[in-house]
């Protein structure tokens, strides 16, 4: 038995269907020239290139590409718990998530039309200001006293 042809599924992310733009390709982009920014950075490349040994940074690469590709394509390919590695960081602190926050920014800016950029900063922010919030908890710090870091500050 023939039906009529199963629709494309429109992706609607925060009520706007996902610009078409944004595909695989932008997210590997946006993952690769990120990380690259990080691994050189004064204050994040050492806690990244301790954190990950150089023969492990294609797999956390992928793995990073699977998680974006899940969050804004909806594609459930990621398999992965990010907030237990982040735990496990000692000192790591809101300056650190300011900078993450402000290269990935220039990251987007750079390579993303804005309305494209705007999705991924948004769950960016919404990311950091989740971490944050689990590793006071888990420090047995106020989480009450952990406000979330705004996009007019980076």
């Amino acid at each position: 038995m023939k039906g009529r042809p199963v629709p494309m599924r429109t992706i609607l992310v925060d009520g706007k269907p996902l610009p078409d733009i944004l595909d695989e390709a932008m997210i590997h982009a946006v993952v690769h020239g990120f990380y690259g920014r990080i691994r050189e950075d004064a204050l994040l490349g050492p806690v990244f290139n301790a954190a990950i040994a150089p023969a492990a940074w294609p797999h956390h690469l992928d793995k990073m590409c699977d998680f974006w590709s899940s969050m804004l394509l909806r594609t459930g390919r990621y398999e992965g718990r990010p907030l237990p590695p982040h735990l496990a960081i000692p000192g790591l602190a809101e300056e650190h998530f300011r900078r993450w926050l402000t290269l990935f920014q220039a990251t987007i800016n750079e390579l993303c039309p804005p309305e494209v950029a705007e999705l991924f900063l948004d769950r960016a922010l919404r990311i950091a200001h989740s971490f944050r919030l689990a590793i006071a908890f888990s420090r047995g710090e106020n989480s009450m006293e952990v406000h979330p870091i705004l996009q007019d500050s980076l």
